[in-house]
């Protein structure tokens, strides 16, 4: 069976890799975003995916859009199957005739639940107890094609989009060997539930400005959401200052006045820097100041010595 692999953030490597391991299969091509600058001097630099693929020796396509140019490479190319994870563009009816054995999606989540873009936050931000993977059919409603596997993931309430991008990533490419078996021999999978599904949005930059008139529980869950991008944030004294780490408070709350969201109350020396919200207190245990170093909140306090009742926000 020949493959294209269709992905770029490093979430998707382990089943690129998994891929390249499975006998029989050919990796015919990896189709992945464009490079793009980073670092101080804006060099161009490959997607995670697109450096594994060169790494593994595979021939990369990073087309801007999935033009005709593009479906003649890859018709040329003679795949007999799509692979996708997180790639980040829509496969069109055009694209997708060019697979005789169609296209499989890994999505992270238990669909029809989450389907969208970021179904690892929104399952933190709304502090879901279980979430999962699951791999489907490509259809042309996103994320709506029947599901060929899925395996639920129990959530401890402490994960970050990060640390549970890199679960993800490992049981994914444990998943697909058997999937891909299933595919070969005909197994057409099962039809979601349309009436159950839920969406999650695209994120950005601007979603990570905190609002202290929210529970704690919810800022807690967003700043676990939004790591590593695009982090939570606050403003102190005109300054954007990054709040990295916290936890809810579940001590004895401040006597010390009007109980204002946003307003830094004291320290408690084993949980942090207390900050009220619109119900509860947050514990904040790691800080950042814009274009400066992430500090532990220990010393973030020694070094700010005007924080202590001040409002952020």
């Amino acid at each position: 069976m020949k493959i294209l692999f269709a992905g770029s953030p490093a979430i998707a490597v382990p089943s690129l890799e998994a891929l390249s391991k499975i006998k029989g299969v050919e990796l015919s091509g990896v189709l992945t975003n464009p490079d793009t600058p980073k670092g101080r001097h804006g060099t161009p630099q490959p997607t995670d995916v697109g450096e594994a693929a060169l790494r593994l020796g595979i021939t990369v396509l990073k087309p801007p859009k999935l033009d005709s140019s593009v479906r003649e490479i890859v018709s040329a190319l003679k795949p007999d199957l799509l692979v996708s994870f997180a790639y980040g563009r829509i496969f069109g009816p055009k694209f997708l005739s060019l697979f005789p054995l169609g296209g499989i999606n890994i999505h992270p989540s238990l669909l029809p639940k989450y389907r969208g873009p970021t179904p690892i936050q929104a399952a933190i931000l709304n502090r879901d107890k279980v979430t999962g993977i699951t791999i489907q059919r490509l259809a042309q409603e996103m994320d709506s094609g029947d599901i060929l596997a899925a395996e639920q993931l129990q959530l401890t309430g402490n994960e970050t989009t990060g640390s549970l991008s890199d679960v993800v990533s490992v049981k994914a490419a444990l998943m697909l060997p058997s999937v891909i078996d299933g595919v070969s021999a005909g197994v057409k999978g099962t039809v979601q539930d349309h009436s159950k599904a839920s969406f999650c949005p695209l994120i950005s930059k601007d979603d990570g400005l905190i609002d202290w008139n929210k529970k704690a529980v919810e800022i807690e869950a967003k700043i676990r959401a939004f790591d590593p991008w695009p982090l939570s944030r606050t403003i102190h004294n005109g300054r954007e200052l990054f709040i990295l780490k916290a936890a809810i408070f579940n001590g004895d709350e401040p006597s010390n006045g009007e109980k204002l969201s946003g307003k830094v109350l004291n320290i408690d020396k084993q949980n942090g820097i207390l900050i009220q919200t619109g119900d509860g207190i947050l514990a904040v245990k790691q800080l950042q100041y814009q274009a400066k170093k992430a500090l532990f909140w220990k010393d973030f306090i020694n070094g700010t010595r005007d924080f202590a009742g001040s409002i952020l926000g």
